[in-house]
């Protein structure tokens, strides 16, 4: 056996435990779902999705053993982009077209706010500039991954690690709690179908949450969700180079950014324009079928991504946090919901 091949099986032992723990989740979930529909008489519908998070976060304590971390932390982040990335086999370029120049300013506008709002929060509060920028990228842009790009032009300071920490565990944290929160919200605000995609798409931290929460209602609104996501998620280079020069025009020493290339929103928008193309072509037949198999492939990876998110938030943890910290956050997350709930409206009037 080559030295490669031995490389491999010895990785896929490593993820073995935590991939199959996800997916037995992802599993009942998908079984539970009827049986609780049949159990309350109809009267309460929950999406598999969402039985997978509840079910995750029930087994957290059997999660955090050593064997299950490798393989559980690979599907949030890996396996969760490779199923993303197949979504754009359900979009259309005339999809995102659709959606007009006026979404594309909202996002950006609604973005500086929310940035700018954590940094004021974090003076407010008399905490470093540094959990002001980390707080407002994570809400702004996309949660956990934003975090960690800011973390490479952030000044270093006392509590740096420390808030790096606490930033990623409440962008995962307040996340979740959204996701089940708001699209409810939305139907009591008497949204229509894209907009509550667009205001899922906007105000959710995580790729992940979006995704859970916007296919929960529908597929129309999981679609407009995902696009709206990923302008967010292209946007992350941007950001992070204004925080560090913002950081540098104070005279603080920050380090070199490194941005992840977000690859998987390039791979959504090349099936994107596979999607726009073959069906009206002589290959329709034979991308049908395809375009479904995939499409099951790309909603069990969401479920068993989903199911992993689920397995790695402790609630415990999040106890233990400063308020002041929670309050910069939540407060952070406040400003980008009402500025997307306000801007959705302001869309709609003209």
């Amino acid at each position: 056996m080559t030295k490669a091949a031995t490389n491999g099986l010895a990785q896929a032992r490593s993820l073995a435990p935590g991939l199959l723990l996800s997916a037995a989740v992802a599993l009942a979930s998908v079984l539970a779902a009827p049986l609780i529909k049949s159990a309350t008489g109809g009267r309460i519908l929950l999406p598999d999705m969402v039985i997978a998070l509840i079910f995750g976060i029930a087994l957290h304590r059997l999660a955090i053993l050593a064997r299950f971390q490798a393989g559980i932390t690979c599907a949030v982040k890996t396996l969760l982009r490779h199923a993303i990335a197949l979504l754009g086999l359900r979009i259309a370029f005339g999809d995102i077209a659709a959606l007009g120049l006026g979404l594309a300013v909202l996002v950006v506008a609604v973005m500086a706010t929310t940035l700018a709002s954590a940094f004021l929060l974090a003076r407010l509060f008399d905490r470093e500039a540094g959990l002001g920028a980390l707080a407002g990228a994570a809400n702004a842009v996309c949660g956990a991954s934003a975090t960690l790009a800011t973390a490479t032009v952030v000044p270093d300071y006392r509590t740096r690690s420390a808030d790096i920490a606490f930033t990623v565990v409440m962008a995962n944290a307040v996340s979740t709690v959204v996701m089940l929160a708001y699209p409810p919200l939305c139907a009591w605000l008497g949204l229509t179908a894209t907009e509550t995609g667009i205001m899922l798409g906007l105000t959710i931290q995580d790729m992940a949450q979006v995704v859970g929460a916007a296919y929960a209602v529908s597929e129309p609104v999981g679609n407009t969700a995902v696009i709206v996501k990923l302008l967010r998620v292209m946007l992350l280079l941007p950001v992070v180079l204004a925080i560090g020069w913002y950081f540098m025009r104070r005279g603080e020493k920050t380090g070199e950014a490194r941005v992840p290339v977000p690859m998987f929103a390039f791979v959504f928008i090349l099936l994107a324009l596979v999607n726009s193309i073959l069906p009206s072509t002589g290959l329709a037949g034979v991308y049908h079928p395809v375009k479904a198999v995939l499409g099951e492939v790309s909603r069990w990876g969401l479920l068993i991504a989903i199911a992993a998110l689920g397995l790695g938030t402790s609630v415990t943890q999040l106890l233990s946090i400063g308020w002041r910290h929670v309050v910069i956050f939540c407060g952070a997350g406040l400003v980008i919901l009402v500025a997307g709930t306000g801007g959705i409206l302001l869309l709609r009037s003209t």
